[in-house]
């Protein structure tokens, strides 16, 4: 008998919108009953390759495992061999002693090196082209806040970066209007393709006005100016200067949600007083906690998924 083909978690593109829907309704039922999927994953091993420093990527992952009954590898990039030889190697090895593989990246075509050589699915824990966990976790929050997601008013205020391309496809697949107020994004970082697809359903706004933009919202969502491996890193000063000073009319705070009833989001980590103010992370209509806290509801439902365990 031939082997089923391993389903991936790549970006979104690649999953239809039935599909992402019933995932979101998943990760719900799992939040509600989570003795219902204890032993799910038993005998079941997930290998966590991690190219780029995570908090709430690696403990989601490995709580999600332990949860439903399986086994989560943690294995750190610089002390493993994948530097030391061809990627998809590494892969095709280490698939053959787990179940499922999940790698947070620095560069999207080396995630795809790592899948090329996988005989099991692969996860995207983040790259610099998407982050598909975070915005399926972002979905759920705003799905348990308001009770739907249909006709929801998501504005995002920042950097066009992988979190937005992300975000992008699920709005189109879950019919959530999106208003992107982004002046800044690297050469190539735009995903044209799922950009085209909101636009062609009416679900999306492009504006630099962000008053504007955050006066009707549901939800005002923002993200880092810088990408976390250069934040502190000295030799970037200039840069991390030159975007401060573009960027902070853009930032989360008290004065551009005066007259706006919509709740705050991040997906950390944070860095108050920058795209956020440290008064808007503590204020009452923050839900970046539960934010965070439902990445352990979406893996799990991701990991089920991609398991057949379900």
């Amino acid at each position: 008998m031939t082997p089923l083909q391993p389903r991936h978690l790549i970006n979104w593109q690649d999953w239809s919108d039935n599909e992402i829907q019933r995932l979101v309704l998943l990760a719900q039922e799992i939040k509600e009953n989570p003795n219902d999927f204890s032993d799910k994953l038993a005998q079941k091993t997930l290998v966590m390759i991690f190219q780029k420093t995570s908090t709430r990527t690696r403990v989601s992952f490995e709580v999600a495992m332990t949860e439903m009954g399986g086994h989560a590898i943690f294995l750190d990039w610089n002390s493993s061999n994948f530097a030391l030889t061809e990627i998809s190697f590494e892969s095709a090895y280490l698939s053959r002693n787990s179940q499922i593989l999940m790698a947070r990246m620095m560069k999207h075509e080396d995630l795809l090196k790592l899948r090329q050589g996988s005989r099991v699915p692969v996860i995207n824990g983040c790259c610099d082209r998407y982050h598909p966990c975070q915005a399926l976790a972002d979905m759920l929050t705003i799905y348990q806040d308001r009770g739907k997601l249909e006709g929801a008013k998501l504005t995002y205020l920042g950097v066009h970066n992988n979190v937005v391309n992300s975000l992008v496809s699920l709005c189109a697949s879950l019919k959530v209007q999106l208003t992107l107020v982004c002046p800044l994004a690297r050469p190539g970082a735009v995903d044209e393709k799922a950009m085209t697809r909101l636009k062609t359903k009416n679900l999306l706004t492009q504006t630099l006005d962000a008053k504007a933009a955050v006066a009707d919202a549901d939800y005002v969502y923002t993200d880092t100016w810088i990408d976390m491996e250069f934040f502190n890193d000295p030799d970037k000063q200039t840069m991390k200067e030159e975007r401060i000073a573009l960027m902070r009319p853009y930032q989360i705070n008290a004065e551009l949600l005066a007259h706006s009833r919509a709740k705050v989001m991040h997906d950390m980590p944070i860095h108050p007083g920058f795209e956020i103010s440290h008064e808007m992370v503590e204020d009452p209509r923050s839900i970046l906690y539960t934010q965070a806290e439902n990445r352990l509801y979406a893996q799990k439902a991701i990991l089920l998924n991609l398991l057949r365990a379900i």
